[in-house]
């Protein structure tokens, strides 16, 4: 299921770096949950409408963003935590909610990545992250294992499941992301997603690659 948020204009900046606000307010609408620290079986989109200024980011007619998760009790909490409570941050209100079920897929379709999708693995030596993008050898191998690790939690099933980047596209785009204190690296590319239609339609809700609960990967 997808929910689309409505939100009124924004009251003061909004800062580029707004992802982890928008994540808390996230939580705030879930209350007490068990999500922080388990893998994601849901993914948020970034803010879209926006107008970037020289101290932040407008949204004058309102911005729109989306929830995906293929859980039930996530997906009716969350909406009873908009409906309690529809402050996000800067001044801007939910205005209007809209619930979506998954659609129907094929065995192959094609995704645009709404916000970019991070690729990572810990260094060998232990010092830090390796980030991956489009072209790199464990790209798609990587986007693929972290999928396979979500259909398993689900209990849905892996075979011929597998994601790739559209190696066809010309002009994937590296973002540099700050959250928290790190400074992260993914890309803004299309995928191409095999399998069931069972398994495609959880990758729509959930995302692909790594950290889709703070805003990385989320699909269109």
């Amino acid at each position: 299921m997808r929910i689309y948020l409505h939100l009124t204009p924004n009251t003061e900046p909004v800062p580029f770096n707004y992802q982890r606000a928008l994540v808390g307010t996230f939580h705030r609408w879930l209350g007490e949950n068990e999500l922080h620290d388990d893998i994601s079986l849901y993914s948020l989109s970034w803010l879209q409408g926006g107008r970037t200024m020289k101290d932040g980011i407008s949204f004058p007619e309102g911005a729109t963003f989306f929830i995906s998760s293929p859980l039930p009790e996530l997906n009716q909490t969350l909406v009873t935590g908009i409906l309690d409570a529809g402050h996000v941050r800067w001044g801007m209100h939910v205005k209007e909610a809209t619930i979506a079920p998954a659609p129907k897929f094929g065995t192959e379709e094609r995704f645009v990545a709404q916000s970019p999708i991070l690729i990572k693995r810990k260094r060998p030596n232990g010092d830090g992250q390796q980030y991956y993008f489009p072209g790199d050898e464990m790209a798609d191998t990587y986007l693929t294992e972290t999928l396979h690790a979500k259909l398993i939690r689900a209990g849905l099933d892996t075979a011929g499941v597998t994601v790739r980047f559209d190696e066809n596209y010309t002009s994937p785009k590296t973002k540099l992301v700050s959250y928290r204190d790190l400074k992260i690296k993914a890309t803004f590319c299309p995928v191409i997603i095999t399998g069931s239609p069972e398994a495609i339609a959880f990758a729509w809700q959930v995302g692909v690659g790594n950290s889709t609960g703070i805003g990385f990967g989320a699909l269109r």
